[in-house]
């Protein structure tokens, strides 16, 4: 579990916005965004499965993440505090 500040990273091009400690929230991952996963305290994707870039890097780095949420990049915002469990896949404001 994880809880922070969520940076929405639109794409790839601007993942020097995340901040260390900061809870990265996107679309999708690929291999590309793999040197952002160390500064992330938690990883939310839009688009994901068990198997999925996101689901695999966050578990090698021992981060929590949740993937395949559907829609958390238009309902989370930068700067929100919100709590990622990724033992339960929930992804919740605080």
């Amino acid at each position: 579990m994880a809880e922070g500040s969520a940076r929405v990273v639109a794409g790839l091009e601007a993942g020097d916005l995340l901040q260390p400690g900061e809870i990265l929230v996107t679309t999708v991952t690929n291999i590309g965004w793999t040197p952002l996963f160390p500064r992330a305290a938690a990883v939310v994707t839009d688009v994901g499965a068990p198997l999925s870039h996101a689901a695999i890097v966050a578990r090698e780095l021992g981060i929590p993440a949740v993937v395949g949420c559907g829609n958390a990049t238009s309902r989370i915002k930068s700067g929100d505090r919100i709590r990622v469990d990724g033992g339960r896949g929930t992804v919740t404001p605080v």
